[in-house]
């Protein structure tokens, strides 16, 4: 089992499991997960002869806790990674892993912080370089302008989302994550008009044998104690997130990466921008290695997490690194 430790990472502290010994290894969860969500990886790396290092991002389990919407903004939790990456392993640069909110989390360190991360691997969500505008001007034509719900516009009105998550947070974690999971028949459940509220019109889960009861119940205890303001403010700093992100227009992430999708993932697609990631990443990080998982949906590590480990470790084993 990881031991857990709170780690001083300068500007806060992050509430990090940690297991094994040898080159440093960071794994970055999205939302609404935890350091929880590498229950099936921090093991296996630490095998593998890597210091496994799964944290609670700034806002969620055991990390502080800021108020501030500006807090959460990109650069602050890049920020952090840094720290983390200077408090444990100060004197060689540090391998990166994430998932969702996550993924963008650790290219956009590996990108602004090239002397710091030695590689980087993220799941589900797909580099696309510096954006050339705010995602928030995006998914308003597409789907505000329209008359169409789309989730980031309903998490932009702090408390509001906070309200309906908080109401029964179990429900809303196995609903949210079963809806966009490879058990669900693709479907866009998310069709449905501006004003709707998340929850409204999602699947009634079925029993999954990757969210177990047992899985239900730390989330839930997780999100009792830890609320969902600090997790909703990441989608309210996309226009800051831009203005930051300006600074390394041009530049690609020069180090090996690894992406993995989910075949059934909307995320791995953009929203179905993209036909194929990979080719799509290949502009922006000449290094990548991709795959894309047959029935896999959003939560990649925590379905599929014997094909996740057997490429991870595999792409681990590869990286010029001294054990």
């Amino acid at each position: 089992m990881p031991e857990m430790r709170m780690i001083d990472v300068g500007e806060l502290s992050l509430r990090c499991a940690v297991q094994g010994e040898g080159p440093l290894v960071i794994l970055v969860h999205g939302f609404p997960e935890s350091w929880y969500s590498w229950r099936h990886q921090i093991g296996a790396i630490a095998d593998a002869g890597f210091t496994a290092c799964a944290i609670d991002v700034r806002g969620y389990g055991g990390s502080d806790k800021p108020e501030a919407i500006e807090a959460y903004a990109l650069e602050r939790i890049v920020g952090d990674l840094v720290g983390l990456a200077d408090a444990l392993q100060p004197d060689a640069p540090a391998i990166l892993i994430g998932h969702d909110w996550g993924a963008p989390i650790v290219w956009n360190s590996a990108l602004t912080h090239p002397e710091r991360f030695l590689a980087v691997a993220g799941m589900s969500v797909p580099f696309s370089g510096i954006p050339a505008r705010p995602f928030t001007e995006v998914f308003r034509e597409h789907f505000t302008a329209q008359g169409k719900f789309f989730y980031q516009e309903y998490f932009q009105e702090p408390g509001v989302a906070e309200a309906e998550a908080e109401a029964d947070p179990r429900e809303f974690v196995h609903r949210m994550m079963y809806s966009i999971s490879g058990d669900v028949p693709p479907g866009d459940y998310f069709d449905k008009p501006l004003g709707a509220t998340f929850l409204e019109g999602l699947p009634d889960p079925r029993p999954t044998d990757w969210l177990t009861e047992a899985d239900l119940d730390f989330y839930e205890a997780e999100f009792r104690q830890s609320g969902f303001r600090g997790p909703l403010n990441r989608y309210r700093n996309h226009e800051r997130d831009f203005e930051w992100l300006q600074q390394f227009a041009g530049q690609k992430i020069e180090q090996p990466c690894l992406f993995i999708g989910g075949e059934r993932d909307p995320a791995t697609t953009l929203f179905g921008a993209v036909s194929d990631p990979v080719a799509m990443m290949r502009l922006f990080a000449p290094k990548v290695e991709g795959h894309i998982l047959p029935g896999a949906g959003h939560w990649t590590q925590q379905e599929k997490p014997e094909a996740v480990n057997g490429l991870l470790l595999e792409w681990l084993g590869k990286l010029p690194v001294g054990h």
